[in-house]
């Protein structure tokens, strides 16, 4: 094995570093200024109408809202590996999401929070991870599923017929996931995660869907309150079951974290679009999402990264 000298290695991480952090802010700044769909003088517009400091205030507290209760999710389930402070799970966190931006679908974040562990325990922490987002996947298919019913129901996107044939479709995926669950693949198998997926705690599992469930209803919400904010004159449960049927079919969609205010504008401006509602909001809407539970987390992460210490992955 060839031995790195050791400034050559403190070169190579720092490096490492920058070019995380560089690469980060770059497509947060390409999309942002790139964005021709962005109409910054109409936004402007409205926000002078609407601007209001306890309203702003409320829209960050449930940014800062969702991102905490990510890390309590992630603290909850580190306590399998070890226990973590709070501080300690928050730069763990937010230094995986920022080293996770721009890989395909936050593939960067598994391997961010594992540099924060030993080598012997990376597996490890990449499991944990994978329940951690995992039960956020579950939960947006589930309310998803129930607002594409509720939005069908109203506006018929799909024949009931379709509907049926869909839903038929899942039931049989499940049964043959099961069927087949024995079935090895490079040595893994789905009886095996389960396994796997029982050894940890009940109450740490409980824990995990309850955050999960707070987490999905402060960031629908807050995607709510925007539109409220923007003069979207709605019922609540059609605006609530639209935006269950953005975030379920747009995270079916193989992404970019830096694209996924993009992938969630462009499902957004059609279901919304059915609604009536202008596309220049639900750009914006879109984007401000994107820039508040994406952006400012991946700004504190940036410092995270650029502090990571060696040691810890030594």
């Amino acid at each position: 094995m060839i031995s790195i000298p050791h400034k050559a290695k403190q070169f190579l991480v720092l490096l490492i570093k920058l070019l995380i952090v560089g690469g980060a802010f770059y497509f947060i700044y390409n999309q942002l200024a790139h964005n021709d769909k962005l109409d910054w003088q109409k936004f402007i517009t409205l926000f002078r109408k609407n601007q209001s400091v306890l309203g702003i205030g409320f829209i960050l507290l449930l940014s800062v809202l969702n991102r905490y209760f990510e890390i309590l999710k992630w603290q909850n389930l580190a306590k399998v590996i070890h226990e973590i402070s709070l501080g300690e799970a928050t730069k763990q966190v937010l230094a995986a999401l920022t080293a996770g931006i721009f890989t395909p679908n936050g593939v960067g974040e598994y391997a961010g929070k594992a540099l924060f562990y030993p080598k012997s325990e990376a597996k490890k922490v990449v499991f944990l991870n994978l329940i951690c987002n995992g039960i956020q996947m579950v939960l947006t298919v589930i309310f998803g599923l129930f607002g594409l019913l509720y939005f069908n129901a109203k506006y018929e996107v799909i024949t009931t017929q379709t509907v049926a044939i869909l839903f038929g479709c899942f039931v049989l995926l499940f049964i043959v996931l099961f069927s087949v669950k024995k079935i090895k693949i490079k040595g893994y198998s789905i009886e095996k995660l389960l396994h796997k997926i029982n050894e940890i705690p009940k109450p740490i599992h409980r824990k995990n869907i309850v955050l999960g469930i707070l987490r999905y209803l402060v960031f629908s919400h807050q995607y709510y309150v925007l539109f409220l904010a923007f003069d979207v004159d709605l019922p609540y449960f059609t605006l609530i079951a639209t935006i269950a049927v953005v975030y379920f079919l747009a995270s079916s969609l193989p992404t970019f974290q830096f694209l996924d205010f993009a992938v969630k504008g462009s499902v957004a401006i059609y279901f919304f679009g059915i609604l009536g509602v202008n596309e220049w909001i639900v750009v914006f809407i879109s984007t401000l999402m994107w820039f508040l539970n994406v952006v400012l987390p991946v700004v504190i992460g940036a410092y995270y990264v650029l502090n990571f210490k060696t040691k810890a992955v030594e």
